[in-house]
């Protein structure tokens, strides 16, 4: 060994993922793959699912996302290759949350990370009302921890969708999942 260091891949994830939105009238089962990025936790993977299933189309996608900065965790692009949709986990700064609203039609944010997620929003909320195609949505660390502990490598995921109510099974384990909208 020459003592360099190799750059870590990310662990590939295949899940199935059935989504019956009754909001939406939405019924649909994907064969997804999901490449976990070597600093992505499994509570953050497992956002992107669910942020998957709340957000089902035939066109929404994930993107190069957390090794990308120009790009969302997820999006779904027009026929003629314009952004509708960017859905962005995390803690974006005010000035990513403007870039995104200037490049897609709607932009959702789901933020998480319990007290720091609370100082992120108090911190750019005012900077935000201008956006009206920006939502943002936080996640709960109990409902993020809860997330994490369903996954594995090959994965069948049922989630349930009504009245904004979100029931996430897997196997015998049922996890409901409640999003706060913060805009």
């Amino acid at each position: 060994m020459d003592g360099t260091k190799m750059a870590q891949k990310s662990t590939i994830y295949k899940a199935e993922l059935s989504v019956s939105d009754m909001d939406r009238h939405y019924y649909e089962t994907h064969k997804l793959t999901v490449a976990k990025h070597p600093s992505e936790t499994y509570e953050r993977m497992m956002l992107r699912l669910l942020a998957f299933a709340l957000h089902a189309s035939e066109r929404l996608e994930f993107s190069k996302g957390i090794s990308t900065d120009d790009e969302p965790d997820l999006w779904e692009k027009s026929l003629n290759g314009e952004t509708d949709l960017w859905i962005a986990l995390g803690l974006p700064s005010e000035k990513l949350l403007r870039q995104s609203c200037g490049k897609a039609k709607t932009v959702i944010i789901y933020s998480y990370g319990g007290k720091s997620a609370e100082v992120w929003w108090d911190k750019v909320q005012n900077g935000t009302t201008r956006f009206k195609n920006l939502s943002v949505m936080n996640m709960s660390e109990t409902n993020c921890a809860q997330l994490g502990d369903l996954a594995s490598r090959s994965m069948q995921l049922q989630v349930n969708i009504q009245d904004g109510d979100v029931m996430v099974s897997v196997g015998d384990t049922m996890l409901y999942v409640t999003p706060s909208r913060w805009k």
